[in-house]
């Protein structure tokens, strides 16, 4: 648990690195707190609601890229960034970003031999079967199995699961999670050391799994679903897979994946291990060690993928507000929501609509809210905020990914990016969690802005789900850009019994995420939701008027990417 001694005291220091009494620095407008709460008070559950009742309505169909609920969506958008009297975020004169890509519907079967006996896989109850390699039609046939553990490399921890054992060709199973190495000092822990612990890194996310099966040249890679480690249920990934996907088009796209990406249920993994006379539990067991090779199987996998394969442009879009000094308007503060959803699922009787009312409605209604509030601001602002809302973030963050890798404004130049997903719906909190806590030094910032509401900070308490890895912030994380990532909270709600927040976070994983029930709710309590947004307008505030620039913290994986960017040690 965080505390804050003296918040005003620290905010100062922190960001100008002057004692209290020191006038602000050369171009920074000189605001009073006043001022600053009366732009924030633009916020309010009304404008949050009337937001997200626009971005969730059934006319938006769900808000699927490449669908008629992308155009709705992203002309609300771009009527919003009008109405605020924010510059186009493009340098063509325009609020958009195409981002080429290519949508594909598979129907696919999946088999497992062992020992002549060949077991017919139940698509997608048992297993979900998708090819992103932009074909099609593909067909893996008789591809030897190969248990890998964790399909793991990672120099920094002296972990290798493959241990050179060529497996070109082969069909990968990989446990879901990274390995959970168990601290020498307190078997009954995980080393804090290795893997971070309880904690997911990104070598546990499924897309780093899949694309090291295609660098290692495998036919196809089968994760293997278990709930804790994946951080939500095989019903979630049916859901998410079993639909139009999408995947950047053009090669480098295509070959960060083998023929064939799969998910295998638990039962059935356990079932096939035991007819090749292994023992799972055991080889997961090993697996969490150094010491585990490869395991062949003594089996072979048969795939068959045949895609419907649509060319399309979707959009990011993507507003600016200019900063006031000639010289520091040329660096960035960037908010971003998310926009797109799951569309409809013609499949389902009555409510066909996957409405993302909470995923991700509220983050772009608490992004536009917060961009109205600095537009309330007297003085502006020393930097630029840009405001990025990337399509695509529930295809494997493909949006923030072409923005990263094709970014309208420079990298080294943007100070942060403040990353919203599903925002607190339930009312005020005492306490707010940061995921990704001790990452960056905007965790001092954030417990400022939180002291100045009575509040406190507090570290993910389920890290071990990875929040901070499974959001668009990662992939500009990955080009070195400092990244918070605020997600709804669920810890220390006012008035309310100590498990609160928890039982609204486990209902709504449940109940609604990724589901047609995601919905505008009649017992939603918008209450906590702004006193969320304006500490992240306070935040965002401090940065893009600050003397100091966020940084990575030492041990962290981006901190090098940042420093080679800047030319800096």
């Amino acid at each position: 648990m965080r505390t804050a001694l003296c918040p005003a005291l620290l905010l100062v220091t922190l960001l100008t690195g002057a004692p209290a009494s020191a006038p602000p620095p050369p171009g920074i407008p000189a605001q009073s707190a006043g001022q600053v709460a009366s732009a924030a008070r633009i916020i309010t559950p009304a404008l949050l609601l009337d937001h997200v009742r626009a971005l969730a309505a059934d006319d938006k169909e769900g808000r699927a890229p490449g669908t008629v609920g992308e155009e709705r969506t992203v002309a609300y958008l771009v009527g919003q960034f009008t109405r605020l009297g924010l510059a186009p975020g493009n340098s063509d004169g325009t609020y958009v970003q195409a981002v080429p890509l290519i949508g594909f519907t598979g129907e696919a079967t999946a088999a497992f031999d062992v020992k002549g006996v060949r077991t017919l896989l139940a698509v997608p109850d048992e297993a979900v079967v998708v090819s992103r390699k932009g074909l099609p039609a593909v067909n893996v046939a008789a591809s030897a199995m190969v248990f890998v553990g964790y399909g793991v490399v990672a120099p920094e921890f002296a972990w290798d699961d493959f241990k050179g054992v060529d497996v070109r060709g082969k069909t990968l199973v990989m446990l879901a999670g990274d390995p959970p190495v168990a601290d020498q000092a307190n078997p009954a822990a995980l080393d804090p050391k290795v893997f971070k612990g309880a904690a997911l890194t990104s070598y546990g996310r499924w897309t780093y799994k899949y694309e090291m099966a295609a660098t290692k040249g495998a036919a196809a890679a089968i994760i293997v679903h278990e709930t804790g480690p994946a951080g939500y249920a095989f019903d979630v990934v049916k859901a998410s897979w079993g639909r139009e996907n999408f995947g950047v088009a053009g090669p480098d796209e295509a070959s960060r994946h083998a023929p064939v990406d799969a998910w295998v249920t638990l039962d059935r993994a356990t079932a096939l291990f035991s007819a090749c006379g292994l023992d799972f539990a055991a080889l997961k067991a090993h697996a969490a060690t150094r010491g585990f090779t490869p395991v062949p199987l003594g089996a072979t996998a048969s795939f068959t993928v045949k895609n419907t394969i649509r060319p399309m442009s979707s959009r990011n879009v993507i507003g600016r507000l200019e900063g006031r000094d000639p010289v520091l308007k040329h660096e960035y503060v960037m908010y971003s929501a998310h926009w797109d959803g799951f569309g409809m699922n013609r499949a389902l009787q009555g409510d066909q609509i996957l409405n993302g009312a909470l995923d991700n409605g509220s983050g772009v209604a608490t992004m536009l809210a917060m961009a109205e509030a600095f537009t309330k601001l007297d003085g502006g602002t020393k930097r630029s905020v840009l405001f990025l809302a990337p399509t695509a973030e529930e295809s494997a963050m493909l949006g923030a990914k072409y923005y990263a890798g094709h970014p309208l404004w420079p990298l080294e130049k943007t100070l942060a990016d403040i990353n919203m997903d599903i925002m607190n719906f339930w009312g005020r909190s005492k306490a707010i969690v940061s995921i990704g806590d001790g990452m960056t030094t905007m965790d001092e910032l954030l417990v400022t802005e939180a002291a100045k509401q009575g509040r406190i900070v507090l570290p993910d308490p389920e890290a071990e789900k990875g929040y901070f890895y499974r959001s668009d912030h990662f992939e500009l994380a990955k080009q070195g850009v400092p990244a918070l990532h605020f997600l709804h909270p669920g810890a220390e709600y006012r008035d309310k019994p100590a498990d609160y927040g928890q039982r609204m976070r486990d209902r709504y994983t449940a109940d609604d995420y990724h589901k047609v029930t995601d919905e505008v709710k009649a017992d939603w309590d918008l209450s906590g939701a702004v006193e969320d947004a304006q500490l992240l307008f306070g935040l965002g505030l401090a940065v893009a008027q600050g003397s100091t620039y966020p940084e990575w913290k030492p041990g962290t994986e981006f901190r090098a990417v940042r420093a080679a960017r800047l030319g800096t040690k």
